[in-house]
């Protein structure tokens, strides 16, 4: 199919039942218990820093790895796969002193998801499988000074985000991305340099992709790292038109469902949600198996709350399969036509009558 066709029918299947995303790629990684020479691999075996760690570099020194780690959530029953991008940000990679290689490493991870997708998509025709490309947050954020000290302190300016997400957008599209998904959230306005940055590719390359927008919360009172409520962030980011809006990583399923619940009522898009299987344990692993983590995503699906699932941090093909079959019987949330008003945002949502 082309790109075209995909999209058309991405958008035809998400009409018709609740969609399934992957798992954790970095919780798939650590099964695999690779060491400092298996991070470099030949092309990087004499580089002067430590990289083991970059999970991203992984899609040029260990390919088989990351297809085989797609391959097992496409089995799962995924619909849509991540691309192993989340940290592929000249910024991020800054890091590891990798930041020429950024364009590459976006490029090579879409081609690495796409033809994982297509081979599936050719297996089980009637059911296409579709690729994400996977924006992250980088490591810096926009809102917030790093120095207690300092507050007005910035590591990072909205123009070195903008010029950094270009790059990666750029990568992912003519790697063969189905979707841009710009994801884990914490800065809202991080998000909204990653947003301007894909619709000016979008521009550039003369082609509009699905836009995907994935927050998430860092305590319970449901607010992100830079302030907002679920609320505010939504309205923060639906000038963007996305196809899509949500919640991911955060905590686990149920100290996630309330934020999940206000997208739901308010989005006029659909809604994705992927949380953590549970709260890490004293040593930052995740022990919530399938069986139990399954259960309360099946509880949002039969309350009319999401119109695609899947899991964060902790989250294996188990967790995957568990999670399409409990939600299978149910329909998609239907997306609401809202009132026409002035909807405004700053830590709190303000909707004018």
């Amino acid at each position: 199919m082309t790109r075209e066709e995909r999209i058309a029918a991405l958008k035809k299947a998400v009409q018709s039942r609740i969609l399934i995303l992957d798992g954790a790629m970095g919780t798939m990684i650590q099964r695999y218990r690779l060491d400092e020479e298996a991070y470099r691999g030949e092309r990087y075996k004499d580089w002067g820093q430590d990289l083991k760690g970059n999970n991203d570099l992984l899609s040029l020194t260990q390919p088989q790895i990351i297809r085989e780690i797609h391959d097992a959530f496409l089995k799962a029953g995924a619909d849509l796969i991540e691309t192993n991008t989340f940290n592929a940000t000249s910024i991020s990679q800054s890091d590891y002193g990798l930041e020429e290689i950024a364009y590459e490493l976006n490029l090579e991870a879409a081609r690495l998801a796409r033809a994982a997708a297509d081979a599936w998509t050719q297996k089980t025709p009637d059911k296409p499988r579709f690729v994400a490309g996977a924006i992250g947050p980088t490591n810096r954020t926009a809102s917030v000074s790093p120095d207690v000290n300092n507050p007005g302190f910035r590591n990072v300016t909205f123009d070195e985000l903008v010029e950094a997400y270009c790059e990666q957008t750029r990568g992912l599209i003519e790697g063969g991305a189905d979707t841009i998904l710009i994801e884990t959230i914490f800065d809202t306005l991080n998000a909204k340099a990653a947003g301007f940055a894909v619709r000016q590719m979008f521009e550039e390359l003369g082609t509009e992709l699905p836009l995907m927008i994935s927050g998430t919360i860092t305590d319970l009172s449901g607010r992100n790292l830079s302030g907002q409520t679920t609320e505010a962030f939504w309205y923060s980011m639906r000038h963007l038109k996305p196809f899509s809006i949500g919640m991911n990583c955060s905590f686990g399923a149920e100290q996630l469902r309330p934020a999940v619940s206000d997208l739901a009522e308010e989005a006029e898009v659909l809604v994705t949600a992927y949380p953590n299987a549970g709260l890490p344990n004293e040593l930052g692993e995740y022990d919530e198996t399938p069986e139990e983590f399954a259960p309360k995503l099946e509880e949002w699906a039969r309350d009319g709350l999401v119109n695609m699932v899947g899991g964060c941090c902790g989250t294996t093909p188990g967790h995957i399969r568990a999670l399409a079959e409990a939600v299978a019987k149910y329909p998609p949330r239907k997306v609401p036509e809202p009132e026409h008003k002035m909807r405004l945002s700053g830590l709190e949502p303000f909707v004018h009558d």
